[in-house]
């Protein structure tokens, strides 16, 4: 009887660790698939890279080129660290900024006061190519959030808006709905 019951309990031992290894793995794939849901709620929602009028480096002007990001979630994310870039490798990198929830930043080109809304880069020149570009969203780890491009050079044959027109009488505000999104993941230098 003792050999049987050996067998019983070896038998229950394994079948109680196979289980706690089937628990085990799936908590690692929920966890591992936490922050990538908190950052869908992070996009790219609005892209102004020309801006209106005559682009003469003045702080108006400047400031009249920007990108918005929106957080679309009920909470807040801490961005600090996180970078916004062009594909000439040059970013803008959040410095203790916390986007709340359900809400929308402006990262503005030229110099201004940051507050809540509006975010400045500080910059002397225009970052955004206005005929074709594509601005990064990047965590501080530098993972891909969101991207957007626009004009004629694109990374993927996708063409949905090669046939957007530019009307010259009409600011070239760049919106989600005329754009593709792009959702590779490879690297952007800078």
């Amino acid at each position: 009887m003792s050999v049987s019951t050996s067998v019983t309990a070896r038998r229950l031992v394994a079948a109680a660790l196979a289980a706690g290894a089937l628990v085990g793995s799936a908590s690692v794939s929920a966890s591992a698939a936490e922050p990538r849901f908190e950052r869908s709620h992070v996009e790219i929602s609005r892209v102004q890279a020309d801006a209106p009028g005559f682009d003469d480096r003045s702080a108006r002007s400047l400031n009249a080129e920007w990108v918005e990001i929106t957080n679309s979630g009920r909470r807040g994310l801490n961005l600090d660290g996180w970078t916004l870039s062009d594909r000439q490798g040059n970013h803008y990198t959040f410095n203790h900024y916390r986007l709340a929830g359900r809400s929308t930043v402006r990262v503005h080109t030229g110099f201004g006061r940051d507050t809540s809304r509006d975010l400045y880069q500080d910059r002397r020149n225009e970052v955004w190519d206005n005929r074709s570009d594509e601005a990064t969203l990047r965590t501080e780890r530098g993972r891909y959030v969101d991207s957007v491009s626009w004009g004629r050079r694109h990374d993927r044959g996708d063409h949905r808006w090669d046939d957007h027109r530019r009307d010259d009488n009409r600011r070239d505000d760049h919106r989600r709905d005329d754009h593709r999104r792009d959702d590779h993941r490879g690297h952007i230098g800078g």
